[in-house]
């Protein structure tokens, strides 16, 4: 499969790992496969979140930069406040990984073309929070993972990459919900491994699987 995303030039594989920065408010699980798959096509040179929480727990156990950038009341102001947390890392890719706030405009303006996120599901089906609930609802034999751009909708940006995963009779939510996880790790290092990012002063990805 492959994906391109408007490259605005000469698109070759960088001489460098590109540099990635890891949004996380959870567990970090999916931070810790991206982590621990680094290799000369990507490292990941901070991670932020919205809370304090066990992905950064693992940013520094594995001795990468992190901060915790909470929301506070002004939505806006965090925003803001979350653009230069990011910014100050000078990411090639910015990766959501269980990143449970929604990424403002200034965010997306800022960062646009070059954020990408994970959803349990094979969208455009069972787009928002629920993903592997509804599906395992609507009764679909077949359900996945995707990776994917973000825009300013939700679970809305251009599909990447998809995997596949059977559901199964006796399947409740969290026995689907783990087989998934297992293909979302596999899939969002594959993408990462797979990037490449035009030089340009607004830097887009082009993703060739």
């Amino acid at each position: 499969m492959t994906s391109q995303h408007q490259p605005q030039g000469e698109n070759a594989r960088n001489s460098r790992p590109n540099e990635i920065v890891v949004l996380v408010s959870g567990t970090g699980s999916l931070l810790q496969a991206i982590i621990d798959a680094q290799d000369e096509n990507y490292r990941v040179v901070k991670v932020v979140a919205d809370v304090l929480c066990q992905g950064i727990e693992r940013a520094q156990a594995a001795g990468i930069a992190a901060e915790v950038v909470g929301m506070g009341q002004d939505r806006a102001e965090w925003n803001k406040r979350l653009v230069a947390a990011v910014d100050a890392a000078q990411p090639d890719i910015v990766v959501s990984a269980g990143f449970m706030k929604i990424l403002g405009a200034d965010f997306l303006s800022r960062f646009e073309g070059r954020t990408i996120n994970t959803h349990p599901a094979l969208l455009p089906s069972f787009k928002g929070a629920h993903g592997v609930r509804d599906a395992l609802a609507y009764g679909v034999k077949v359900t996945g993972s995707t990776v994917h751009f973000v825009d300013a909708g939700v679970d809305t940006g251009r599909i990447i990459a998809q995997e596949p995963v059977a559901v199964r009779a006796d399947d409740d939510e969290a026995s689907l919900h783990e087989r998934i996880k297992v293909v979302e790790r596999q899939l969002i290092v594959k993408v990462l491994r797979s990037a490449q990012v035009s030089q340009e002063s607004d830097k887009t990805i082009s993703i060739q699987l």
